[in-house]
């Protein structure tokens, strides 16, 4: 994890279930930036490697079950694989509404359906509690660089409460709208980055096929209207036929899939995500579940040889 400057803020005793490539760096700057943090993770060991990394090993960094992690905690925070891993760690006996104390606030970082977000804030309000969906864009160096975007929906008042603590992991913290508003903006977060990594692809296969110096190409149209975080970040890479990093298709699918799921709810027709879907799924087909986004030019690749 990169060093960084925190902003200060008044030391919260938080939580924060699920320790995958994004949470256990997000998790390690709420400690970092002076919160006392418990965490919890299904695989109980990858939470006894964080306590030792950020708490010097303290047994009390860590908890059995997201009740337990959750009690007594100001926010707790959640960053899991979907609604499904969703209601496992906040529902039910052992979940962390059961153990969160009166007017505590569960945020969720799990980029899951704006149907559960709606669903969880629900819960949590008739308990007492609060509820804000905030998934994140930025990808794991974001989340290790502390320089994350975070999208939420919920209540005003509630998101002033846990924007300057959330702030240890992010660049920016921002109130869309009501509960679910936050799920929303990050589904149109996917569906562009959609678009534009298959015409990035398709961009570089058509200048190396007609025989160009595609990184060259790159850094001519990168000055101008061509320009994008993709191109900056992921042109070279997609030259060089190199995968292993990034945000894994098999986790861009299932964001996809939310967003086809609520376009056919609001009647939003979504014509070349739906295709790019289909495309990422030929990906997959080729072993490519854990090659990142970019991977879209290897099939046009394949499909020419």
């Amino acid at each position: 994890m990169t060093s960084r400057q925190y902003e200060s803020v008044t030391p919260h005793k938080v939580a924060f279930l699920g320790l995958g490539v994004m949470g256990y760096p997000m998790a390690g700057h709420l400690k970092r930036a002076g919160h006392s943090v418990t965490v919890y993770n299904r695989t109980a060991a990858k939470a006894g490697q964080w306590a030792g990394e950020f708490a010097g090993g303290a047994g009390s960094a860590t908890a059995p079950t997201p009740r337990q992690a959750a009690h007594d905690a100001d926010i707790v925070f959640a960053c899991v694989g979907n609604d499904d891993d969703l209601r496992a760690v906040v529902l039910g006996g052992h979940g962390a509404l059961a153990g969160m104390k009166s007017g505590a606030v569960f945020v969720d970082h799990t980029t899951a359906s704006a149907v559960i977000a709606r669903e969880l804030h629900d819960v949590a309000k008739s308990r007492g509690l609060h509820f804000v969906d905030a998934p994140v864009s930025g990808g794991q160096a974001g989340a290790v660089n502390g320089a994350l975007t975070v999208m939420c929906g919920g209540e005003p008042a509630v998101f002033e409460r846990i924007r300057p603590v959330a702030m240890a992991f992010a660049r920016a913290c921002t109130l869309i709208g009501g509960p679910g508003a936050g799920q929303l903006a990050k589904m149109v977060n996917q569906i562009c980055i959609a678009g534009l990594v298959q015409g990035l692809s398709e961009g570089v296969n058509f200048g190396l096929a007609a025989g160009l110096d595609m990184k060259l190409v790159q850094e001519v149209i990168g000055k101008g209207a061509a320009q994008s975080w993709q191109m900056d970040n992921r042109g070279a890479t997609m030259v060089d036929d190199r995968f292993d990093f990034g945000f894994a298709v098999d986790w861009m699918r299932k964001d996809l899939g939310l967003c086809l799921d609520e376009a056919r709810r609001n009647r939003a027709p979504l014509p070349v995500t739906a295709l790019v879907d289909q495309f990422y799924a030929d990906v997959q087909r080729m072993g490519g579940g854990r090659w990142d986004t970019s991977s879209l030019i290897r099939r046009l690749r394949d499909r020419a040889g």
